[in-house]
């Protein structure tokens, strides 16, 4: 199915969806886009605000996770063939949603952080990669679907993506092998939207609270939207909302949003 008018699909960890209950629904108000995924919820899904949401003209589908992770699929067109989780996984971590919204199969997912190069988790923050490129070469053929991979990547795919990239390049978050196993799932077909609307970079999603990154502009970009070719050619705006940023109690990640025609 093509598209037929434009569609704002938008991404963005809350840290909390609990602390940031009122950003997201005054978001969702203001923005209007018609899919916004969220990650780290940390709740389970009983505690999702559906309410607040549906009052906004939303549904939501949910995996959510008490304390840590969770992810959620917020959206104004009916959602359906709603999968949790990567497939086949007894992963305990909720991490992964995925459902079709007007004829384009959404997928909201939640990377792992990764620790520390070197680590148990930064293994891990591989493997689960990994694991997500076999399943999107299972499940879709990139000459055909339209597919939306969106969410917090916890991967700077450029230097350019790096406010001070001489403090990041060797972290979890921008290090050569975390970058080509980004590469290695983006090779099933799938291009990022939002770099060709900001090649230059220096436009950041995440600012560490510590040391008072987003005032000194020491941010990254690693929430993304990478999609298919046939959806990435209709991508004709590309945006971060740097404000959401400045309110009281923010996330330490601002909501990025791409239209399609």
């Amino acid at each position: 199915m093509l598209l037929h008018t434009a569609m704002k699909v938008a991404t963005w960890n809350v840290n909390s969806i609990r602390a940031r209950r009122q950003h997201v629904v005054d978001w969702l108000d203001a923005a209007r886009p018609d899919v916004l995924c969220l990650q780290e919820l940390k709740v389970a899904d009983a505690d999702f605000p559906f309410e607040e949401v549906r009052e906004c003209g939303y549904e939501a589908e949910v995996f959510g996770q008490k304390t840590y992770n969770g992810v959620a699929i917020v959206s104004r067109h009916p959602l359906s063939n709603v999968v949790r989780g990567l497939d086949g996984d007894d992963d305990p971590q909720a991490r992964l949603i995925r459902g079709d919204v007007e004829g384009i199969t959404v997928l909201c997912a939640y990377f792992p952080n990764g620790g520390e190069v070197g680590s148990d988790k930064f293994e891990y923050k591989l493997r689960w990669m990994g694991r997500l490129h076999q399943m999107l070469q299972a499940l879709y053929d990139p000459k055909v679907d339209q597919v939306a991979l969106c969410g917090d990547f916890n991967v700077a795919p450029r230097d350019e993506d790096i406010g001070r990239p001489s403090e990041w390049r060797a972290s979890v978050l921008a290090c050569d092998p975390v970058r080509k196993a980004l590469d290695d799932v983006a090779s099933f077909g799938l291009i990022d939207v939002f770099e060709p609307f900001h090649p230059d970079g220096g436009v950041f999603s995440w600012w560490d609270y510590r040391g008072r990154g987003f005032e000194r502009g020491n941010g990254l970009r690693i929430d993304h939207i990478y999609a298919t070719p046939m959806l990435a050619e209709r991508a004709i705006g590309a945006t971060i909302d740097r404000e959401e940023r400045r309110r009281k109690s923010p996330s330490d990640h601002a909501p990025v949003m791409v239209e399609f025609e």
